[in-house]
């Protein structure tokens, strides 16, 4: 069974390739933003600090994304067994590598591990996330690139696209710089270890999932 951990500066395309993933291997998929945006839905002080935090352009504290994903883990251990699981954008700070390099030899799933990082630049970053938009029911994102530009409704339901809410320009440079600050940690952790391989995110959609199947595949 594959795990396949996907990284990448915000806006690289990461959620766009783990659903082409899931869609064509049937694997589990965990993304932390979706998580995330699920939790803070919820009630509770940690919800409501959780979507200030998110809005802002800052990332939660470890233990809150950690709990998700065990949770979440533990879900996919007690159902059928799956091809292969993804990990969308995490983990994202030097402390969930290392609980998450414990969490998949716990559930025995570090054996066929691939790490990926789709690599874009932060012009091309920053240019992506200040145009991208989100259905406003089904809550689909849809990147800035290729046909996906030219979409005015949700190809799913119909609805207008507007821009996501903590997609404004100071939140964006949060993003962004904490990627510079805490998420490169973690791509020289995997560097170190050999393990990590790297896809050019400045191509078309259909090109990086090419790409990306090729390395996952070795």
């Amino acid at each position: 069974m594959k795990t396949i951990i996907l990284l990448g500066r915000q806006g690289s395309g990461k959620g766009t390739q783990a659903k082409l993933l899931v869609a064509e291997f049937d694997f589990h998929y965990i993304g932390s933003g979706e998580l995330l945006r699920s939790f803070y839905n919820g009630e509770g002080f940690s919800a409501k600090k959780t979507k200030q935090v998110l809005n802002a352009g800052g990332y939660v504290p470890t233990p809150i994304i950690f709990r998700l994903w065990m949770d979440r883990l533990e879900g996919f251990k007690d159902t059928r067994k799956p091809q292969g699981i993804i990990f969308d954008g995490s983990p994202r700070k030097i402390l969930e590598a290392h609980l998450l390099d414990q969490a998949l030899s716990w559930y025995e799933w570090d054996k066929e591990l691939s790490i990926v990082l789709i690599d874009i630049s932060r012009k091309e970053a920053q240019d992506r996330l200040t145009k991208r938009r989100i259905c406003a029911q089904c809550g689909n994102v849809f990147p800035w690139v290729g046909e996906f530009k030219k979409l005015k409704v949700c190809d799913n339901c119909g609805v207008q696209l507007i821009t996501r809410p903590d997609d404004t320009p100071e939140a964006i440079k949060g993003r962004l710089d904490l990627f510079e600050t805490q998420t490169m940690e973690v791509i020289t952790y995997y560097k170190k270890q050999q393990c990590l391989k790297i896809v050019n995110g400045e191509q078309s959609i259909e090109k990086v999932y090419e790409d990306l199947k090729a390395v996952i595949s070795k």
